[in-house]
């Protein structure tokens, strides 16, 4: 079985102003297009509270780093009282979303994700031999890169939110 090491957890949230559609495809195309991820929406579950939603979401999106890497990242929305809202910006009616918004972010690097070194017992010692001695430093490698790129989603996914309640 491939050795997984979750790395990070984390989260965000922001209560306010927003386009639920277009922040739903930016995130969505970020994680795709800049992390280079292959997305898969495992949830998307919408429950109505009087003229409020909450929307629960769940996102799991895996990269080939290397023939031996592998980044798993799974990205968990919570939306509470979400609301369709007009406002007024420079003199004209916008249409947007009013709510409180949750994102939590799980990076797990996988090691060995064929299971090449599962064979026999002989191939589990090579790979520790191999993670021990030979590649200890593009393991730390790519535990930084995973790291990097996952709070970099969610400075983009702050900064997109951060925006979007200026206007």
């Amino acid at each position: 079985m491939a050795e997984q090491d979750k790395l990070i957890s984390t989260k965000t949230k922001y209560t306010g102003f927003f386009h639920f559609k277009d922040f739903y495809q930016f995130c969505h195309d970020w994680l795709v297009e800049d992390f280079g991820l292959d997305v898969t929406e495992k949830k998307y579950q919408e429950k109505l509270a009087g003229d409020a939603k909450e929307v629960e979401i769940e996102w799991e999106g895996y990269k080939k780093v290397t023939d031996y890497f592998q980044f798993k990242v799974v990205v968990k929305w919570r939306i509470l009282g979400l609301k369709n809202v007009e406002i007024n910006q420079g003199g004209k009616k916008i249409k947007t979303n009013e709510g409180s918004v949750e994102i939590r972010l799980a990076g797990t690097l996988i090691r060995d994700y064929e299971g090449k070194f599962e064979k026999d017992a002989f191939r589990k010692f090579l790979r520790s031999v191999y993670e021990k001695w030979v590649i200890p430093s593009r393991i730390d490698q790519m535990e930084e890169k995973l790291f990097s790129d996952s709070n970099e989603f969610l400075e983009q996914a702050k900064a997109f939110l951060t925006m979007e309640g200026q206007k």
